[in-house]
């Protein structure tokens, strides 16, 4: 009796990658996430099957807001202002979410992307991932809000460090400054992170050798996506303290998409929106891993040890006693 040879899927050796450089419109998350649809679209359009967004590009990332604040005193205006931003920050799961989903398996893609997700009264900077069937697949709060913004956004936990997974590797995400936290990068590493996304709101000259950087000792590609964003992007009503004229440059991007030997495949762009894309040879990562394997051979697990806690941090816990 013949049997039929089962074949199992032979998994892709490159990937066509793309990075979205555009500006958010703050405060108002409708049309936030209908510009993402519209850029998940053209991003597939040139081929893409992992398309990367900005920090906080559903929400709107705040730059130049001060919130009145002062230490030891608040004003009224800004409380308003922080009204507006907990209101347009969106829920997870909720309609937004649904949205980007549907365009994600719309065009079979996987997309990470950077929102301000609500939950009760806290706002969190978050990166969303998106499966090509349209299913959210994780999240990732970021774990260290930056400066002024510990006043507007809570902290994440360990839960949502993990990475998920894709036919071309794992894909994990880390928010801006988060990437300067050397632990959280071997807590990403730790996983075989092959596609590392790092949504952000810095567009310094010093940010591309920090993702060349992350590239090499990671052994992974890096896809940093940075938001272009001008003042008049604001509502006029809002107090923005950065740039004197309307179109005043507050972000002027620099993505760039980074190989595992630390080679710039795309990018850095600057002063305008653009879609930037690299094909990307996934056999680079093994190419990689031959001289430097940060959490393996290169490891010294005897000297050196790093402890991830990932359990949910609840501030509320109730208990309930059966009779």
């Amino acid at each position: 009796m013949r049997h039929a040879l089962m074949t199992m899927p032979v998994p892709p050796t490159t990937v066509r990658a793309a990075v979205v450089q555009a500006g958010a419109v703050p405060f108002d998350s409708q049309a936030c996430t209908d510009k993402a649809v519209d850029l998940i679209g053209r991003a597939a359009a040139t081929g893409a099957r992992v398309v990367v967004f900005p920090e906080a590009f559903i929400g709107g990332y705040l730059k130049g807001l001060g919130f009145g604040l002062v230490v030891g005193a608040r004003d009224a205006a800004g409380r308003d202002e922080f009204r507006r931003a907990l209101e347009s920050a969106i829920v997870v799961p909720g309609p937004e979410t649904a949205r980007l989903g549907e365009a994600a398996a719309a065009h079979g893609c996987y997309v990470v992307i950077g929102v301000i997700e609500r939950d009760g009264g806290t706002c969190y900077c978050t990166a969303l991932y998106f499966g090509p069937d349209g299913a959210l697949l994780g999240t990732h709060r970021k774990l260290m809000p930056t400066a002024l913004e510990r006043m507007i956004w809570g902290f994440g936990d360990g839960s949502t460090l993990k990475a998920v997974d894709s036919p071309y590797g794992k894909i994990g995400a880390v928010i801006c400054w988060e990437n300067y936290m050397p632990m959280l990068r071997m807590a990403m590493y730790a996983q075989q992170v092959a596609l590392y996304c790092a949504p952000t709101a810095d567009d310094r000259d010093s940010w591309l050798p920090s993702m060349r950087h992350i590239a090499l000792e990671g052994r992974c590609f890096v896809l940093s996506a940075c938001q272009v964003l001008r003042k008049d992007a604001f509502p006029a009503d809002v107090r923005v303290s950065l740039g004197d004229t309307p179109d005043a440059l507050l972000m002027r991007g620099g993505s760039a998409i980074v190989s595992p030997l630390g080679v710039v495949l795309a990018g850095p762009h600057f002063g305008e929106e653009a879609i930037l894309t690299a094909d990307l040879d996934l056999a680079d990562i093994g190419r990689g891993k031959f001289d430097f394997d940060v959490v393996g051979h290169y490891a010294r697990p005897d000297v050196f040890r790093l402890t991830v806690n990932d359990a949910p941090a609840v501030s509320v816990t109730i208990a309930t006693q059966s009779t």
